[in-house]
């Protein structure tokens, strides 16, 4: 391994989206006790910061492919396809109205049941668009289609933080 392997290959497990969850928690942990600092205390300057610098980059690696949504995006970047999200925003119409209709809910909800019905609804909506993710990653390996679906997921994602805000504000 060398600091510049990608993080399937620091983890040793296949480039795809859908990955043992235990798996991989166990590998860090393993990867963690290989490289960690406290390890290298009486080693020489040199080895002191490369076990630093491994350890940071097992983390960084370890956070990527732990969240699905990190991971998606990372796939589509080492296939050439970037979420470039800061400057393509385009979506479907029907998407983009899916996004309107919940803001609109979610600035008329007035009672925790609305609330919940409403994370509820985006939870599922989650679910299915990361099985979706597997499918256009894993099965399809349609780089340029995944990139555009972590863009909707990220819209998704950000929504259901705005509801679990409302839900907190509306509890205290």
């Amino acid at each position: 391994m060398n600091l510049l392997s990608n993080d399937f290959d620091i983890f040793a497990v296949p480039a795809q989206f859908e990955l043992d969850r235990a798996a991989l928690d166990e590998r860090w942990k393993d990867l963690q006790r290989e490289a960690h600092p406290d390890r290298f205390t009486t080693a020489d300057a040199l080895a002191q910061r490369q076990a630093m610098q491994w350890s940071v980059r097992i983390n960084e690696a370890y956070q990527r492919l732990k969240d699905p949504l990190k991971r998606a995006a990372y796939l589509c970047e080492l296939n050439g396809a970037p979420i470039q999200a800061e400057n393509n925003t385009a979506m479907p119409a029907a998407f983009l109205m899916q996004q309107m209709q919940w803001r609109e809910d979610l600035e008329e909800a007035r009672n925790m049941e609305e609330l919940e019905r409403m994370a509820d609804d985006v939870a599922q909506t989650r679910r299915d668009m990361l099985a979706g993710l597997q499918r256009t990653a894993d099965e399809a390996r349609n780089f340029p289609e995944l990139a555009r679906q972590v863009r909707a997921l990220m819209f998704v994602e950000r929504f259901a933080r705005d509801v679990e805000n409302r839900l907190d504000q509306l509890g205290q």
